[in-house]
């Protein structure tokens, strides 16, 4: 391994640059962000199909993680995918109608909750919190996050990351303004990690996964700190439409099933999503071993919503969105099933690689 003070070696970083957010995090400023042009329909789609599900994904997302599990087998819907950067550009696209559900992580629809936007959290997931972290470079000083008083720390804006960070602060007896918060999208963050411009790094997986295989170490993470949960989140009119509403509570069955397959096949999806991200093989390996391949279907419930306003609460007191936000507004339980309690247990390999 090099020491994470040096350049990462151009596989790494050439893979890192182009990699759209992960699965479960999907945070980051909108600006810049927009939806991939290319969308790709009938994947799967049985002949004669009607009714069309436009979904929003990430590079290496459902798309790959449904086809990998066999679950775009005899669809009777025909299924558009539009590729997005990251979580708020496609909660952009599901308020404009563009796309009627899409995955996120659990910050993106607290902002988009906040500006408004007609949005709607019909599924959930919850898995391991331990890719969400705090990262320094092999040799710092630092061992725990109250020696951050007065440190530089990269991290995406809105992202789960973000909320990791001040949770993680507040914790350790320590306030945002106690330290220097610099917000940078992933690729811009590595490279001041790297060159010594920052002196932590919060962050997901795989970014965490990744870095880590360069030299760095956890200075703390989410685990036990942050809820760990992920949400589908679809479009108020798709939802009013019981053609779409049928084919998004066969698609939500689906994706349970897909996530069921990953935790049954870690090293075959580490190689799919190797393969569609660019990857190398056991990072993705060690992100799926972390928290990835952890994730359970659960309920969105009164406790998955409640989690939801403390980090609602916690953005509007620090004034980073406008105003309250009630979260249980933007919440429809209908797919809930006969699912686990979004507090379920993460799914545990054992020992990370």
């Amino acid at each position: 391994m090099r020491r994470s003070s040096l350049p990462l070696p151009l596989p790494l970083l050439a893979a890192l640059l182009p990699l759209s957010l992960a699965l479960t995090a999907c945070g980051g400023s909108a600006d810049g962000a927009a939806a991939s042009s290319k969308d790709r329909a009938g994947s799967g789609a049985a002949g004669g199909a009607e009714v069309t599900l436009s979904i929003g994904d990430q590079k290496g997302g459902y798309e790959s993680l449904l086809r990998a599990a066999g679950e775009l087998d005899n669809l009777d819907y025909t299924v558009k995918w539009s590729t997005f950067t990251s979580g708020p550009p496609l909660l952009e696209a599901v308020n404009a109608k563009a796309v009627d559900i899409g995955g996120v992580g659990n910050t993106p629809p607290v902002f988009a909750a906040a500006a408004k936007s007609k949005i709607t959290v019909v599924g959930a997931t919850h898995g391991s919190s331990a890719g969400e972290a705090i990262l320094v470079p092999k040799d710092s000083p630092l061992k725990s996050p109250a020696e951050l008083r007065g440190k530089k720390i990269a991290v995406a804006q809105g992202s789960s990351a973000h909320f990791q960070l001040i949770a993680s602060l507040q914790q350790a007896g320590l306030a945002p303004a106690d330290v220097q918060i610099t917000l940078l999208q992933p690729a811009d963050a590595l490279a001041a990690f790297n060159s010594g411009k920052v002196d932590a790094w919060a962050v997901w997986d795989p970014y965490t996964s990744q870095v880590l295989r360069a030299g760095a170490r956890v200075l703390t993470s989410g685990e036990g700190l942050v809820n760990g949960l992920g949400f589908q989140v679809a479009s108020p009119a798709a939802l009013q439409d019981a053609a779409k509403s049928k084919a998004i509570a066969d698609y939500l069955k689906r994706l349970q099933r897909a996530q069921d397959w990953v935790f049954e096949h870690p090293e075959e999806w580490a190689k799919v999503w190797s393969k569609e991200t660019g990857l190398p093989y056991e990072v993705a390996l060690d992100s799926v071993k972390r928290s990835n391949g952890t994730r359970v279907a659960v309920a969105v419930d009164d406790a998955a919503v409640a989690s939801e306003q403390k980090i609602a609460d916690t953005f509007a007191d620090l004034k980073l969105i406008p105003g309250k936000v009630v979260f249980k507004d933007f919440v429809d339980t209908r797919f809930n099933r006969d699912l686990p309690p979004s507090t379920t247990a993460a799914r545990a390999y054992g020992k990370d690689s």
